[in-house]
């Protein structure tokens, strides 16, 4: 998710993954494709800095075994307002479009591979509540490609593995899909590399542009279990519809399935509705266990998956340096019990 914040179709078949017994879970019947990714993207979506980096934050990344890293340089639109702002001097140096560069350059320096993941932050709102007039749209979206194309040159050139072209734009994206697809044969004039779109939970059903990119991406914040520390069997349980749902688009449009952001509060009931837990934060007990648990469950249901292509967990803190106020409850693994949860799975490189 940006900040603290925030067909139905039936399985065609399953394809059953050989899955070597390295202490996890076996697999479950899921996603099938001809061409499966060679191997799981280990992602991390890094928090922007306010200044330039005071230490590198690199080698954490590296340690905990992550050898993808999604930057993301920040825009806003204020609700009502059908432009796109950006490259604010206020704005924090790592979500400027310089800031964002310099640490593209860090990051290929230390070897990892780059999702650069533009976002823009809505006041009050979110980016899928975004409405406006046929016009005020037209204006939104000349707005919107003045902030991406200079993003998508700077990739070019410093040889940007993925590009998420936008992030759960609900309505935009499934309302006016040929303004996607126009941005989509633009960005691929000028950019050499990969591109994907990051889908909210509850949108991804319903686009009709996954075709023209090479991945379909996802937000993960499925909900799940409302109780304040479900088992990793109880999560495994909820999450098989959600595997047979994503299954079957996946089959459908031949492309392999990347979840774009995935990650877990670590507060009570923390697999539940999480932009509602977002609002309520300060109210809530933390609770390491319960974000370890639904971190376990989620890997151990996708990692056997031959065409999940991986994921970027939401968020880690270059330096511990972030926006929010709440450290202890926040989406970070770091320095909680979720940590080693992710080391296990990325730590791993038989697959």
């Amino acid at each position: 998710m940006a900040t603290l914040r925030l067909l139905t179709f039936l399985l065609m078949g399953a394809l059953t993954v050989a899955w070597p017994d390295h202490g996890k879970p076996a697999p479950t019947p899921g996603l099938s494709s001809p061409q499966p990714p060679a191997q799981k993207m280990r992602g991390l979506n890094l928090v922007a800095p306010p200044n330039p980096f005071p230490d590198n934050p690199m080698p954490a990344v590296q340690a905990v075994g992550a050898d993808w890293v999604a930057i993301i340089p920040f825009a806003y639109t204020r609700p009502g307002d059908p432009s796109v702002h950006f490259g604010s001097p206020w704005q924090w140096w790592g979500e400027r479009p310089e800031g964002a560069e310099a640490t593209v350059k860090l990051a290929k320096e230390h070897g990892l591979q780059v999702m650069l993941k533009p976002q823009v932050y809505v006041p009050g709102s979110w980016p899928g509540g975004l409405d406006f007039s046929a016009d005020e749209w037209k204006a939104w979206e000349t707005s919107y490609e003045a902030y991406l194309l200079p993003l998508v040159d700077m990739a070019q050139k410093e040889k940007v593995d993925l590009i998420c072209i936008g992030t759960e734009f609900k309505l935009s994206s499934t309302t006016r899909p040929d303004f996607w697809r126009q941005l989509i044969r633009k960005v691929r004039a000028r950019y050499d590399g990969r591109l994907t779109y990051a889908a909210n939970w509850d949108e991804y059903r319903h686009i009709e542009f996954w075709n023209e990119l090479d991945f379909i991406g996802v937000d993960a914040y499925f909900p799940l279990v409302d109780s304040h520390t479900p088992s990793v069997p109880e999560l495994r349980k909820a999450w098989k519809p959600i595997l047979q749902q994503l299954s079957a688009v996946q089959r459908a449009v031949g492309k392999p399935l990347l979840f774009t952001e995935y990650g877990y509060l670590s507060v009570d009931g923390c697999a539940s509705k999480t932009w509602e837990l977002e609002s309520r934060i300060a109210r809530l007990a933390v609770n390491e266990q319960a974000q370890a648990n639904a971190l376990e469950a989620l890997l151990a249901t996708f990692w056997p998956e031959a065409n999940w292509a991986g994921g970027f967990l939401w968020k880690w803190f270059p330096n511990m340096q972030g926006h929010e106020g709440y450290p202890g409850k926040d989406y970070s693994p770091q320095g909680k019990i979720a940590e080693g949860v992710l080391k296990n799975w990325y730590g791993s490189r038989t697959y």
